[in-house]
């Protein structure tokens, strides 16, 4: 009998939204199947827009004849589509409703559009709000000055948490247990470039503590300066607002000593809202 396969990679240890590791094989109401198959729906935010099962058993590590089942079901469900001139799948109108499902009842989505308004018109600078998706950090909002063009964040883009501005406040926020999870996480998956990475999220920490705010000036984009701050919501979810722009509009120096200030105050008022 063949050997039943576990998922141990290091981001679906860190996936729970309670803070606590996904355990698969030790947690008795975890639903392995349904696990794997919002893997293979995950598969396709790496990069690739359509993908075939023999792809996406790379990407997630499942068995080829188990990714064949799964995408069959989801194109039965709706949740994926098949272009029988590729012999591939690709994301369908099902996902989509799920996600303008969560983004368009996000409460705070909408008390905080005028204060980003404000924010982007005052600074020149994109304002976004993030929340997290394992090792990653998701826009469910961006505001832009009036005349802007640059730094079009779209809603439901990742970045990764380990070098943005969004990705390092979110760190900070969190409990010792959930940061030492993600430490863990992003050590197995950065390998040799994890120290480098790891001081980073050192200095963030400094300047959490320090200033309630942290920074990233050219980490994830030499060419882009930004801020972040978390939010805490009434319900126990931790979301981040940033604000970014081009180095060459914003130098770092004027982002850590004004307008990294200015969207820590903004933070606390759209925390007062109540939301």
């Amino acid at each position: 009998m063949a050997k039943k396969q576990q998922d141990n990679s290091p981001e679906l240890q860190v996936a729970s939204g309670d803070g606590e590791p996904v355990q698969p094989g030790k947690d008795r109401k975890f639903v392995e199947a349904l696990s794997r198959g919002l893997d293979v729906l995950r598969a396709f935010s790496q990069g690739s827009v359509i993908l075939g099962n023999q792809d996406i058993a790379r990407i997630t590590g499942l068995p080829k004849p188990t990714v064949s089942r799964m995408t069959y079901t989801l194109t039965k469900l709706g949740y994926l589509g098949y272009n029988q001139q590729l012999e591939k799948y690709q994301l369908s109108s099902g996902v989509l409703a799920l996600g303008y499902a969560y983004v368009s009842n996000l409460k705070v989505r909408q008390l905080a559009k005028p204060y980003m308004d404000e924010f982007a018109r005052q600074t020149n600078m994109s304002v976004g709000l993030t929340c997290r998706d394992r090792l990653h950090m998701i826009y469910v909002e961006n505001r832009l000055p009036p005349e802007a063009t640059l730094l079009r964040m779209d809603i439901g883009l990742k970045l990764p948490m380990s070098t943005t501005s969004a990705g390092r406040a979110y760190y900070c926020a969190i409990s010792d247990p959930a940061r030492k999870l993600i430490d863990d996480a992003m050590a197995k998956k950065y390998g040799e470039k994890w120290p480098v990475i790891k001081e980073g999220l050192d200095q963030a920490m400094e300047d959490y503590r320090e200033h309630g705010f942290c920074l990233s000036l050219g980490d994830w984009d030499r060419n882009i300066n930004s801020a972040g701050v978390p939010i805490h919501l009434q319900d126990g979810t931790t979301m981040v607002l940033t604000c970014a722009a081009p180095s060459y509009l914003v130098p770092g120096d004027k982002l850590r000593d004004s307008y990294a200030h200015q969207l820590a105050m903004l933070a606390r008022d759209i925390e007062s809202l109540g939301v």
